[in-house]
């Protein structure tokens, strides 16, 4: 089904504004898209739709999960039926938490599925093993109905 993945977007309640930690928390950022735009792919359930030639726009919306669902109009011009936006937030240095949704495009912002784990350290390692658990637990885990009901 054609997906329009914005991917993880980042909240520090720590307020570490250091430059090194900034960029840090950046490169890690991009990892996880990275992986979650692969496994999205792989999945057989969803086919990322090119949301390149929006990218200035959704820059300027971010942080989309503050926007009150404008991501829907972006989503559904690029031919989407169903988009997926998540969240890293960092509690501490410690404990983050990922979580994730998969929403209908179309008027309902219906969602279909969702998951949310917690985190203990703030490693690219823990980074990833946090949306692959999401993505085989979570999102795609076995015995869910079909993200398309036609």
């Amino acid at each position: 089904m054609p997906t329009a993945v914005f991917g993880f977007e980042f909240f520090d309640d720590t307020l570490d504004t250091r430059p090194e930690m900034r960029a840090e928390q950046a490169a890690r950022l991009k990892l996880v898209n990275a992986e979650l735009a692969r496994l999205i792919a792989e999945s057989g359930e969803m086919a990322p739709v090119d949301l390149q030639g929006e990218a200035a726009r959704i820059a300027e919306l971010a942080p989309l999960h503050k926007c009150n669902g404008c991501e829907e109009e972006i989503a559904g011009a690029a031919g989407a039926r169903l988009e997926v936006i998540g969240m890293v937030r960092k509690i501490s240095n410690l404990i983050l938490t990922l979580s994730l949704e998969v929403k209908e495009v179309g008027g309902s912002e219906k969602l279909v599925r969702a998951g949310q784990v917690d985190l203990r350290g703030n490693t690219d390692e823990t980074w990833l093993r946090g949306v692959r658990y999401l993505m085989k637990n979570r999102i795609l885990a076995p015995g869910q109905p079909p993200l398309d009901p036609r």
